[in-house]
């Protein structure tokens, strides 16, 4: 059994609230008297893509637990190589990585567009998940984290900036059943839906909520809701469960 700790959407800035939040989070994780394996944090780090909010979240992100990063459409490249990974060299190609945590893959594509909101997974990036895909051996469960969700979460705004043409990674997916999750952040809501047939587990925003088309009037995005964790755990029969905790 294994147990992940998946946020989103920390959009580091100038300001101390999102300091603020993402210390909270990650301090709640660090002191679980269970470690989890992994900490997974799907994207929109910094809230300007600039160098300094990436060095001030590399200090919020220290921890003894592994920390598994992807970038988001408020990301830029560049400075999150340099501020983030460490990178000096730097660069404006995608960003993705390939970590084994607790016995299985996890593949973490960069779906972002520079200067853009929406999502693309590009032909490099498809290319690189279908050669580690390929390389994967079988009876090794693999989960594929990116950004943007890939089908319509019944939001308006969030709909019309999510992964554009999912089909590729549709198909990829199919010829993978070890494939047994996409995880990914954007929306600032906690969300469960499918894509391909496998779960697309969706964060809750750390800095703020998306307000649903149904609750009515108020903030688009709340920022006076606490910041929130997923806990993802796949047990030893094989069997995915999540579950959804506020920290106040």
């Amino acid at each position: 059994m294994f147990v992940i700790a998946h946020l989103s959407d920390t959009h580091i800035d100038d300001t101390p609230e999102s300091a603020e939040k993402t210390a909270r989070v990650l301090g709640y994780l660090n002191a679980l008297p269970r470690p989890v394996d992994a900490i997974l944090i799907t994207g929109d780090i910094a809230d300007n893509g600039r160098e300094d909010e990436y060095r001030v979240a590399a200090k919020l992100f220290a921890s003894e637990l592994p920390v598994l990063v992807l970038p988001g459409n408020h990301d830029v490249r560049d400075a999150y190589r340099k501020g983030l990974l460490g990178d000096a060299a730097g660069g404006d190609g995608p960003i993705n990585s390939r970590h084994e945590v607790a016995g299985a893959v996890f593949l973490l594509a960069d779906s972002s567009i520079p200067g853009r909101d929406d999502g693309r997974l590009d032909e490099e990036t498809l290319a690189w998940l279908a050669a580690e895909l390929a390389a994967v051996p079988a009876g090794v469960p693999v989960f594929i984290a990116f950004h943007h969700p890939p089908v319509e979460l019944h939001h308006p705004f969030i709909d019309s900036i999510r992964l554009l043409e999912p089909g590729p990674l549709a198909e990829l997916m199919a010829a993978h059943p070890q494939v047994e999750a996409v995880l990914t952040g954007h929306a600032h809501t906690a969300a469960a839906s499918t894509f391909a047939g496998r779960p697309l587990l969706v964060a809750p925003g750390v800095i703020s909520t998306l307000r649903l088309p149904w609750e009515g009037p108020g903030p688009f995005a709340d920022r006076d809701q606490p910041p929130g964790v997923a806990f993802h755990i796949r047990d030893d029969t094989g069997r995915l469960t999540t579950h959804y905790r506020v920290v106040i």
